[in-house]
């Protein structure tokens, strides 16, 4: 996949221009790449209750960027009006969007591609150096491109979950240079620094404001917790011992009978998972994925630490100590490149724990963008400050302690969605979506 430049500044209309349809160029060649690998059976049907026919996607898609793009920023009249409550993702669960009357295939298709020949039409005319909110710095199509590439991370979790031939490949990531020789933890020093952003142009209302936030010394894993490490969790009982868990997530392992990883499973003696329609020999040095919050706290208690919370990542992640600023990036605040992160389904794997150096942050932690999403202890809460924008349902309604947050973005998530601000959340039970973690522990 290519890589949509991130890094959006105000002031340069053209440049904002250009950020703006090379983002939405590469979110639609992603979007026709999930969609066009299977037949039309494949996308129309449910592979999980868990997920929505593909085909929904791609007009959930569409619908999105005609009403915020189409209507929105241009006024214009609605071209299908009928469909918007079919793909209004908060009208109907993803278990019954089958019985839905949703568009066919080609139809899907062909909307979608009306509304962006349309919506690029929109793009060259409107200036994006001024105006209202949604469109200064050219925030509405940033915002649809970041909201297609969502899609297109939830489309690949599709992907993992059907049966069935192989339809996507990838290149293997780089491999760990330098692992042996790196410390399991790095320190991170007290004290305050900035957290979450004001300045970036397509943050979204999640992020903002930037604020102050102290936080205790504390040290955190070099590298997210890998396969080999975990499988020692599983091979010391730790799905049958009830004191690493807590008591939602021990419920969980009784009900569903859970010992290992999503997608695990062992035969004659050896783990081995399914990936991308793929059955291999899980990987010692790769880090571990698909593993739940519950899963993920279990073994921090059982190897005798913790999850850190939201704004000790985040300091591992921007702070430098040199400068005392935050960084938009670990490596500094210029864009994801392949060198320094395994993003944009380049790869469609994790590459090896202590792979990237050129992506480390200054506390010597590396891998905290790409990879794998890492569960964190802490519970999605706005930051003092927060407005919603531009509207609640992004954000505001799934605040509170019934979702769990989760950092960093994995190697299904692109550049136009995924900063050192970036926060994501789901229930603390999820296991489909690529995520993983680290551990820390207090001084």
């Amino acid at each position: 996949m290519t890589q949509s430049p991130t890094s959006p500044h105000t002031g340069d209309g053209e440049a904002l221009r250009e950020r703006a349809l090379a983002a939405l160029l590469t979110a639609r060649e992603r979007t026709t790449l999930l969609t066009d690998s299977v037949d039309d059976h494949e996308l129309t049907a449910q592979h999980s209750p868990l997920m929505s026919p593909l085909v929904w996607d791609l007009a959930h898609i569409g619908n999105q960027e005609e009403l915020w793009l189409l209507r929105g920023v241009a006024g214009r009249e609605a071209m299908r009006p009928e469909i918007d409550g079919l793909y209004d993702a908060f009208e109907h669960p993803r278990a019954t969007r089958p019985s839905l009357p949703l568009l066919a295939p080609a139809e899907a298709r062909s909307y979608a591609s009306e509304v962006r020949g349309r919506a690029l039409d929109v793009l060259d005319s409107t200036p994006l150096d001024g105006g209202t909110a949604l469109v200064r710095s050219g925030f509405a199509f940033g915002m649809i491109a970041q909201h297609e590439q969502q899609h297109d991370e939830t489309m690949l979790i599709t992907h993992q979950l059907r049966s069935g031939p192989v339809a996507l490949t990838a290149p293997e990531p780089p491999r760990a240079v330098d692992a042996p020789a790196l410390a399991s933890e790095v320190l991170v020093h007290g004290g305050s620094f900035t957290m979450g952003t004001s300045t970036e142009p397509w943050a979204l209302d999640n992020e903002r404001p930037a604020h102050r936030r102290d936080v205790p010394g504390f040290c955190i894993d070099t590298a997210p917790v890998t396969c080999g490490a975990y499988r020692a969790f599983i091979e010391d009982g730790g799905y049958e011992e009830r004191r690493w868990w807590a008591p939602a997530g021990w419920a969980m392992v009784r009900e569903h009978e859970l010992g290992a990883p999503l997608f695990w499973h062992r035969d004659a003696g050896q783990w081995l998972r399914r990936r991308f329609g793929v059955t291999e020999p899980v990987k010692d040095d790769e880090p571990v994925l698909h593993v739940s919050w519950y899963e993920a706290d279990a073994y921090a208690r059982w190897a005798g630490r913790r999850l850190p919370t939201e704004a000790e990542w985040e300091k591992a992640a921007r702070h430098d100590p040199a400068s005392g600023r935050s960084r938009r990036y670990p490596w500094g605040d210029e864009d994801p490149t392949p060198e320094r992160a395994n993003l944009g389904q380049r790869h469609l794997r994790p590459a090896p724990a202590g792979a990237y150096p050129a992506g480390r942050a200054p506390c010597g932690a590396g891998q905290l963008i790409g990879d794998v999403w890492e569960w964190t202890a802490s519970d999605f809460l706005p930051y003092p400050g927060f407005a919603p924008f531009p509207y609640r349902e992004y954000s505001e309604v799934f605040f509170g302690p019934e979702h769990k947050v989760l950092r960093g973005g994995s190697f299904a998530v692109d550049t136009v969605a995924c900063r050192g601000t970036f926060r994501n959340w789901d229930l603390p039970v999820r296991r489909q979506i690529f995520a993983g973690f680290r551990t820390a522990r207090d001084l």
